[in-house]
């Protein structure tokens, strides 16, 4: 493993030489590799989001740039390859796809709503569990930075990234791909791209991809990390007149993984007896409209996303035989925005309405097994028996059923004012926002257990459980956001301050525990202890009366981002670099925790107030046409202002989950050859990618050190397409993607090992 020092020192030299540069359609981006002879063609960076028009080097916004040349060459099909790249952007892989964790400058969240938000051509992913997938043919990847709330709204008080796949106005012709990798890792993908008439263009797109897996279940000698998905994308782009685009993007993803490579930190090894797999289905149509005229223009954005997953777990993840978790979730939202823009000279302003609905069923039962009865509950209660007494369960399992229904709607309203004067533009935004979300639950359970004295039955107790609710809760805030930016040529500086803003919710994975409980009450008062209150209201745990409204609500988290940042470009574009330096003052920080003790199941929790503070620097460099070299480092120190939880005090530590830092490094040589032999060019690439430290306690006991990654890529230029041959974490680096505690035991996952393989890329443009 490469030391944080040496990788510091690395660092330090490489600011001498290195930076990032520009692409073949002369826009510069964050960080960029070399394309061809034609990079240094540089012009001014857009953002394609209908929301930011104007270009990168006016927009008072931090963003990393990343298009399709370099998408490829990096290998990257979804999201979490830009972990890294884009500082302070850390989006690690451990889990299934559902978990699709992503922090930002100290900002994330493991369950319910991200923190980050995700449009792919334009329509809002509104779920979670649907942001980690693959795609092909992606035109360009945004990471915007930093609260995005006052435009966006919903799960952007982090971030917000920014998909665009290619459009077959742009490009006619096929495209595929395939590659081979060691794991006995399998890609395919085709696409084909056409013009139906004058206007009107039409793309079909399938992918399909094998994972042979990396860790190995010591249980039964199986791959615990196998996956094997497809999709198939259908995308229509029609302009009937020059001032006039309609576009609709209909996607289906399929996708299967087997169960969780989390080891046991006693013995170093994964080794569970129950099934595990994550199963997901996923269908997303969106409708994008855009109008624009002389004085405005006008866009109607209509989405629908429909996501069928199925979660089982060996949830104690053990040999024994404890406990196991399904859960079964159908989701579908339903969302549309209307942005309306225009200007008047040195005015323009932008204004808004959005709205959506989102529905979720969820089947969640718990299954408790023979370890899980003996040591988990009848533990427990045999402790309180007189000596010779003890309870035993009648069956070998005991069930705790979930059902939930779970609506959530909103309706917001926003607009941004920008005046331009002299070299500076001044910028105002607010949002009013709305939203309503309800819980109905219903939790149950049917069981029976016998009291003995030594061996000889005394008697059997009955126990049923059937509980049913409806909870709900609305939010409504006003989002703020000012703006001032100073233009120098190709340059800009600018100072913001805007207020970022997540929805609270509901913790549904604490019913089991209040099953757990009522159970043991149940039997207590048959035994003459204190009777269980009924219902779903007041209930009693350990003698003490509890509401479950209270104790499963959390509350919305609302944070001030304060920003000083600039992009430059200069020595004819040859440079381009950007800086951020910010400070977030969060309160109500929404955290996942795993509760001490013999309790099972993650909790969402508030803590009272957190500060992030850090910085961001990207620089890329084009000496020559050859050459191209890039840095993207992000610092964060995220601590905790006032938090206490469980009578713990963690005032100072730092906020779990976030790395410290994040570094990227490449350099790319490239070798132009013959225009008319069979390999036009030859590249060459070396990177590295770098994180932590991570701490995975509120308590900060347990940590990740700093790590790197080194990285190569050698492609070969063809006159049909690419040939590229790649190599990832070649120093074998050993480091852990996830850590955590289940029962007062500690289990992590390690990241992937080295690996390599041979991706051929072919591109058949129609003339």
């Amino acid at each position: 493993m490469l030391s944080s020092r040496n990788v510091l020192l690395a660092t330090l030299i490489g600011l001498a030489t290195l930076p990032l540069r520009a692409s073949a359609d002369g826009e510069p981006s964050v960080p960029r590799l070399l394309e061809g002879p034609d990079t240094l063609a540089i012009g001014e960076v857009t953002v394609t989001s209908i929301k930011q028009a104007r270009s990168l080097l006016r927009q008072p916004v931090s963003v990393t740039t990343l298009r399709q040349a370099e998408l490829e060459r990096l290998n990257v099909a979804g999201m979490k390859g830009v972990s890294e790249i884009a500082p302070n952007f850390f989006m690690p892989e451990y889990g299934s796809r559902m978990t699709a964790s992503i922090y930002v400058r100290g900002i994330g969240a493991r369950i319910d709503q991200p923190a980050v938000g995700l449009n792919v051509d334009n329509i809002p992913y509104l779920n979670k569990d649907a942001y980690d997938f693959d795609m092909q043919d992606i035109q360009r990847i945004e990471v915007l930075r930093g609260p995005q709330s006052t435009l966006y709204g919903r799960n952007t008080i982090a971030g917000l990234i920014n998909v665009t796949t290619l459009s077959p106005l742009h490009y006619q012709g096929f495209r595929a791909m395939a590659e081979g990798a060691t794991g006995n890792n399998y890609r395919l993908g085709l696409s084909g791209y056409g013009l139906l008439t004058k206007g009107l263009g039409m793309s079909v797109s399938a992918y399909g991809a094998y994972r042979g897996g990396y860790f190995r279940n010591a249980y039964n000698g199986e791959r615990a990390d196998r996956e094997k998905l497809g999709s198939v994308r259908w995308k229509t782009s029609w302009r009937p007149a020059d001032n006039l685009l309609l576009e609709n993007v209909a996607s289906y993803g399929h996708s299967r993984q087997s169960g969780y490579p989390y080891a046991f930190e006693s013995t170093d090894r994964i080794s569970y007896n129950d099934t595990c797999f994550y199963k997901r289905s996923t269908f997303t149509d969106g409708l994008t409209l855009n109008w624009s005229t002389s004085k405005f223009s006008l866009a109607s954005i209509t989405g629908f996303q429909y996501v069928d997953d199925n979660l089982t777990l060996d949830q104690d993840f053990l040999p024994e035989s404890y406990f196991t978790l399904t859960q079964k979730q159908r989701d579908r939202s339903v969302t549309q925005d209307v942005v309306l823009r225009g200007s008047a000279g040195a005015y323009s302003w932008l204004a808004g309405v959005f709205g959506f609905y989102k529905y979720a069923d969820m089947n969640a039962p718990v299954n408790f097994k023979e370890d899980g009865i003996d040591k988990l509950i009848l533990g427990n209660v045999n402790q309180m028996l007189p000596a010779g007494m003890r309870l035993g369960w009648d069956d070998d399992h005991l069930l705790l059923g979930s059902d939930f229904k779970m609506p959530a709607k909103g309706l917001a309203a926003y607009h941004q004012s920008s005046y331009d004067w002299r070299n500076f533009t001044v910028a105002l935004g607010l949002r009013l926002d709305y939203e309503h979300t309800a819980l109905r639950y219903r939790s149950r359970s049917s069981s029976s257990c016998t009291m003995y004295r030594g061996d000889r039955p005394l008697g059997s107790v009955s126990v049923d459980i059937d509980d049913a609710d409806r909870l709900s809760q609305h939010f409504m805030q006003l989002l703020p956001k000012f703006s001032l930016t100073y233009h120098l040529p190709h340059s800009a500086i600018f100072a913001s301050v805007s207020k970022g803003y997540k929805a609270g919710g509901f913790n549904t994975q604490m019913f089991s525990e209040f099953l757990q409980q009522r159970l043991k009450d149940e039997m207590m008062g048959s035994m003459g202890g204190a009777m269980g209150g009924g219902g779903g209201r007041p209930q009693t745990q350990a003698g003490q009366t509890y509401d479950v409204a209270s104790l499963v609500k959390y509350h919305p988290e609302v944070s001030w981002n304060y920003e000083l940042g600039g992009h430059f470009s200069v020595d004819g574009g040859r440079v381009y670099s950007s800086f951020a330096l910010f400070l977030i003052d969060c309160r109500d920080q929404q955290l996942t925790m795993f509760p001490e003790g013999t309790t099972t199941g993650r909790v969402m929790i508030n803590a009272e107030r957190t500060r992030s503070t850090g910085g961001e620097f990207t620089l890329a460099y084009n000496p020559t046409r050859h050459w191209a070299f890039n840095l993207a480092y992000g610092y964060t120190h995220a601590v905790f202002r006032r938090f206490t939880y469980n009578g713990s005090e963690y005032k100072g530590n730092h906020v779990p989950y976030a790395p410290s830092n994040t570094l990227y490094l490449s350099a790319t040589y490239r070798c132009p050859l013959s225009d008319s032999g069979f390999v036009r060019g030859v590249s060459l690439t070396a990177d590295m990618r770098a994180a932590g430290a991570i701490y995975w306690d509120e308590a900060n006991d347990y940590k990740q050190p700093f790590y790197a990654q080194l990285g190569a890529n050698v492609r070969f230029d063809l006159p049909f397409g690419s040939l590229d041959l790649w190599g990832k974490n070649l120093t074998d680096t050993r480091f852990s993607t996830f850590r955590y505690e289940s029962m007062s035991n500690s289990f992590f996952q390690r990241g992937l090992p080295v690996r390599g393989g041979v991706t051929l890329r072919l591109d058949f443009r129609s003339l």
